[in-house]
């Protein structure tokens, strides 16, 4: 395996952010592999514990613990750090850590001010922090991992109700990462055609699945690895495609449909009936005053 790039970072040293970092290392996508925490501790034994991961595996990629600061060479970060907090919500589960992830996210945002590289944000709420961090830090290519993992579990949802493979579904999830997701099954093909899609089944799936892996083994990880692994891809411009990823779409950030070719990215929002289009709107709304909200305290 010959790495494609020279570095990446990974900031976070939890369930998602060791994940991530494992599956970094098992890709080979980059030749050294940076890992920063809250506590410099923390990453030198997730570094330890990926060195033997390396070795097992003849990974070639080279390890090393950092703090934030020293990630400012790399090609893309990852920000799956999070705050150590109690969720109560039993509602709108992803923001209940907005405040607290926001302290999180300012902090590391400050310390990568003017930041060249791409970074893509993991900490929910996903569409919220990747916001914050793009705004407070000045960086030019900030991405939310979120809509790419619902589009994944639509399909995957999907190609299982239909009966047919998951490669002959194409479709989207988009807006937030949370409870105003969108299913934009109007515009939804399996093998090339109009699919008739049922949407009660699809949102229970999708509202349900998350908290059914939480509750077996404590928290999603390898779904997220994997949408950031596929991200990166794009960004980075080793493949060329579609990834939904949260970014600035006219004054609000939401997840849509981005069109990497050679790394740039080009908005390719699908087709939307009415019914989406009013999701899609009451999804901007919503995150716009959540944002403000948050801001604000």
């Amino acid at each position: 395996m010959t790495p494609a790039l020279g570095a990446i970072g990974v900031i976070g040293a939890g369930a998602v952010g060791q994940s991530v970092a494992a599956t970094l290392v098992t890709s080979a996508l980059s030749g050294r592999l940076l890992v920063a925490s809250r506590l410099l501790d923390q990453a030198h034994a997730l570094v330890a514990d990926l060195d033997d991961m390396r070795q097992a595996t003849g990974s070639p990629v080279r390890l090393e613990a950092c703090e934030v600061a020293a990630l400012a060479g790399c090609a893309a970060v990852v920000v799956a750090a999070r705050a150590s907090f109690t969720n109560t919500h039993t509602t709108d589960v992803r923001m209940g850590g907005a405040t607290a992830n926001a302290r999180v996210m300012v902090a590391l945002a400050t310390a990568l001010r003017g930041y060249a590289g791409t970074v893509l944000v993991v900490t929910n709420p996903v569409d919220l922090m990747s916001r914050l961090f793009a705004e407070t830090s000045g960086c030019p290519r900030v991405y939310g991992i979120g809509s790419n993992l619902d589009s994944a579990r639509y399909r995957l949802t999907l190609a299982r109700l239909l009966g047919v493979p998951s490669a002959a579904v194409h479709g989207h999830v988009i807006g937030e990462h949370g409870e105003a997701a969108v299913v934009c099954a109007s515009s939804t093909t399996v093998n090339g055609r109009p699919a008739s899609v049922p949407l009660a089944e699809v949102r229970a799936e999708l509202r349900m699945r998350p908290g059914r892996i939480s509750d077996g083994v404590g928290r999603t990880r390898s779904g997220p690895a994997g949408a950031v692994l596929s991200a990166l891809r794009k960004t980075l411009a080793l493949d060329d495609g579609t990834e939904e990823l949260s970014t600035r779409h006219g004054d609000d950030w939401l997840g849509i449909p981005l069109r990497f070719t050679s790394g740039q990215a080009v908005a390719c929002l699908p087709d939307l009936d009415a019914g989406e289009r009013a999701q899609l709107s009451a999804a901007s709304t919503k995150l716009r005053a959540a944002y403000q909200v948050l801001r604000t305290s």
